[in-house]
């Protein structure tokens, strides 16, 4: 009984953790390529991920940001279109690719 009373304090502790001056979070601007495809990966990419989120995957090759948008759309039923994919996988490819 004491441990279950002992582990239960442990993990509620964090609860009642006060603090007393304002805390901010800073603003980190990306540069956002703007060009064609940028309008699918508003209308498609920017309902669940930043901008961010994306270009800080780095310089990727042609085939990574193919198995990106067809993981979306396979495995997590992103209702991206066949034509979209193409365009999102181009305008990444051109933007943010490293030539591969």
């Amino acid at each position: 009984m004491k441990k279950i009373l002992l582990m239960m304090l442990i993990a509620f502790a964090p609860l009642f953790a006060q603090v007393s001056e304002s805390i901010e979070v800073p603003y980190i601007a990306y540069e956002i390529k703007m060009g064609k495809g940028f309008e699918e990966v508003n209308a498609n990419c920017l309902m669940c991920h930043s901008f961010g989120y994306m270009t800080n995957q780095g310089p990727q090759s042609r085939q990574f940001w193919k198995e990106k948008v067809d993981k979306m759309r396979n495995s997590f039923k992103a209702p991206i279109s066949e034509k979209d994919s193409k365009t999102i996988v181009d305008y990444f490819s051109k933007h943010y690719g490293n030539g591969k």
